[in-house]
């Protein structure tokens, strides 16, 4: 009990930059919260705070110790609130970030049927083609593309899908359909712009005489958008070629909106992938929605 005392000292006087400050919200005098302090650094053989005469400052082993000590509090508050409620149910929040396309198209109908299942079950939801750092944006789930860098996360496979190149079918009746990459340099494209600079070059493989290489075209015509449903919208639109994953664009091409075309060149996987936190406890809700998305995103038509 005395160091679940101490941690609350300690993510007060983080929060509020004062051991004096934090020493008043757990009713204690100046001195005595900061010889509680000492004493939890002295525990963990770690300086949690640098000390000047005009402010006080997290060190780096600080910052760690915070962003786990919110979480441990957290989950001590979630478990004493469903032994109260007395069930097993889920219930608290859940941070997911996912690319702005899938997210609104694909991944919020099944979130509204994991919550109708699970209605104490909230979602802070950030929409963006940028990845999210997991760490410092505090993550529960993540859902990206691609293949993933070895990290300290773990990656839990959602979807096969592939980047396919697509256009209006009143683009392509107007501009043609390209029989080689090369010709996409010079036709009207659109592409997604991230935190990285546009997206301007485009990966397919070429089996030039019957060998397999990677090989890339720089599209120069182009529209862009930080925000991939923009880009598809303009692509159905006839605004110009796009670089897109398919599960993206499945409705489209099924409705007619959208036709791909260099299918032989554009053909490397880019799967989709759910990842959170290797070390980090995984309470019931978090767990149920990971297992939900696996089921619902198996089931997806491509």
């Amino acid at each position: 009990m005395e160091r679940f005392g101490a941690i609350r000292l300690f993510l007060d006087a983080a929060r509020l930059g004062s051991f004096s400050a934090a020493g008043r919200c757990q009713g204690l005098s100046p001195a005595a919260a900061s010889a509680a302090i000492q004493r939890l650094e002295t525990s963990l053989q770690t300086k949690l705070f640098e000390r000047t005469t005009r402010r006080l400052r997290l060190t780096e082993e600080g910052q760690v110790y915070r962003h786990f000590s919110e979480q441990a509090l957290a989950l001590m508050a979630e478990a004493e609130a469903g032994l109260r409620a007395g069930d097993g149910a889920a219930r608290g929040t859940v941070s997911i970030s996912a690319p702005s396309d899938l997210g609104r198209n694909l991944l919020l109908p099944m979130l509204a049927q994991f919550r109708a299942l699970h209605p104490e079950v909230q979602y802070a939801l950030t929409l963006s083609d940028t990845p999210a750092d997991l760490v410092r944006d505090d993550i529960d789930l993540a859902i990206r593309y691609g293949q993933l860098p070895d990290s300290d996360m773990v990656a839990r496979p959602l979807a096969a899908s592939r980047r396919v190149v697509c256009a209006a079918p009143a683009l392509l009746a107007r501009c043609g359909v390209p029989d080689t990459p090369a010709q996409l340099a010079e036709l009207p494209t659109i592409v997604l712009a991230t935190a990285h600079g546009p997206m301007h070059d485009w990966r397919y493989t070429d089996n030039t005489g019957g060998k397999r290489r990677a090989a890339s075209v720089r599209v120069r015509r182009y529209l862009q958008s930080n925000d991939g449903e923009v880009v598809r919208r303009w692509a159905v639109d006839g605004q110009g070629y796009a670089w897109k994953s398919i599960l993206d664009i499945g409705e489209d091409l099924r409705a007619g909106r959208l036709r791909t075309v260099l299918d032989d060149y554009f053909t490397d996987g880019a799967p989709l992938n759910l990842l959170y936190h290797r070390h980090r406890f995984q309470p019931p809700r978090i767990a149920l929605l990971a297992e939900f998305l696996q089921e619902r995103f198996s089931q997806l038509r491509i």
